[in-house]
């Protein structure tokens, strides 16, 4: 059965919008045609729903952590990452029953919000019941952490057996953040990935207090090795920011998605493109204010012509985990432009995660989701309210 659905725009994505379009489309969800107004008239298409609202493909969350959904609610706001870091290890156990039905719930409703691909960071192996069976494609981010520089193989060879037990799921080994990962172990996951060509995901520069860190080895990140009972007599201050410490340590030729950036200044955006060309950028807005109450300077990244992606981040840190609400606080805060933000919500996102062939745009061919989002004209421009309705 083919089903037509118009609405006051379509946005592909990929080509200019089209008022009034068409798109036909089957059972899957595989898009037949993508028509204009006048063409669809032409060819003499009668049953044709119309929407008020835009057309969108599905939305890709290129940073998402399922495995913390049961801590919704249990973190408190503004804390600062060290405390909430604190906080999350205080609070993270729980029987196994009550982390998958939170994941489940928060997979549904994902689903649900219009999102089609995920990024999802992983400890553990728990997730993968629930992906197996998710509507939504995952790439399972393995965090490999450890700061003492003598456990780097035993942790990666825990890394190498959680990956291969989430075949066939995909699945890749990433360093957790530049303040958990010692020189040994960013080898070690720089040797495997460049081996398997894997994508590589990394926490970057979420608080001012990592900087700090890695520029004179001082800040709330001293306390928070404390309590976790570390000795890092061992490290020894860069003098140079958290960015700039790390990045040479990865490898220029993988596809590498850095995540928050919350306090990346234009030193850090120019360090990085003079030093690894094949950079996404991950934003988190709702989850930065949840945490450390301030949002990235956007206005360096666009100046800066960088290939930015929309995320989440997990329930502990977000009320909930929705694409839309993400790009909602972003146009709130920066008066960016919905094509702007549909392209960092939908195809840069499916690029880094590499299923553009599926997803990312509307266009013949593909099965990308549909989605209908409201909004209302603020002087010409459009302004997406954050009621969203699913519709393929």
């Amino acid at each position: 059965m083919t089903t037509h659905i118009s609405a006051t725009y379509i946005y592909p994505v990929n080509s200019e919008p089209l008022k009034e379009g068409v798109i036909s489309f089957d059972d899957h969800g595989l898009i037949l045609e993508i028509l204009t107004a006048a063409e669809a008239e032409l060819r003499g298409i009668k049953d044709i729903k119309f929407y008020e609202g835009i057309l969108v493909p599905g939305f890709v969350n290129t940073h998402c952590h399922l495995e913390l959904s049961h801590l919704k609610g249990k973190i408190a706001k503004h804390t600062g990452l060290p405390g909430f870091v604190e906080q999350v290890i205080r609070q993270r156990q729980a029987g196994d029953e009550e982390v998958i039905d939170a994941m489940a719930i928060a997979d549904s409703a994902m689903y649900a919000q219009g999102i089609v691909a995920v990024g999802d960071i992983s400890n553990k192996l728990i997730s993968k019941e629930v992906k197996e069976i998710s509507g939504i494609y995952y790439h399972t981010f393995i965090e490999a952490m450890g700061f003492n520089p003598e456990k780097a193989v035993d942790i990666m060879e825990a890394a190498k057996v959680m990956k291969k037990a989430y075949q066939p799921l995909k699945a890749s080994i990433v360093p957790h953040a530049p303040y958990s990962v010692s020189d040994n172990l960013f080898a070690e996951i720089r040797k495997v990935a460049e081996e398997n060509q894997d994508l590589i995901s990394i926490h970057n520069q979420e608080t001012l207090e990592e900087n700090e860190f890695f520029e004179h080895k001082s800040g709330s990140f001293l306390k928070l090795y404390e309590f976790l009972g570390l000795n890092i007599d061992f490290f020894k201050a860069t003098g140079k920011t958290s960015l700039q410490s790390y990045l040479p340590k990865l490898s220029p030729a993988l596809k590498t998605l850095l995540v928050h950036n919350t306090m990346s200044k234009r030193a850090d955006l120019d360090f990085a493109k003079a030093n690894h060309p094949a950079l996404y950028w991950c934003l988190c807005p709702n989850a930065n204010l949840y945490i450390e109450d301030k949002l990235p300077e956007l206005p360096l990244f666009l100046e800066a012509g960088l290939k930015i992606t929309l995320g989440t981040d997990s329930l502990a840190s977000n009320d909930q985990l929705s694409i839309v609400e993400e790009m909602k606080t972003l146009q709130q805060n920066f008066q960016i432009p919905l094509s702007t933000l549909l392209s960092w919500a939908t195809i840069n996102g499916a690029e880094f995660l590499e299923v553009e062939d599926r997803f990312g745009s509307l266009a013949i061919g593909k099965s990308p989701g549909i989605n209908l989002l409201e909004f209302v004209d603020k002087d010409g421009e459009m302004w997406i309210t954050g009621k969203i309705k699913r519709l393929a």
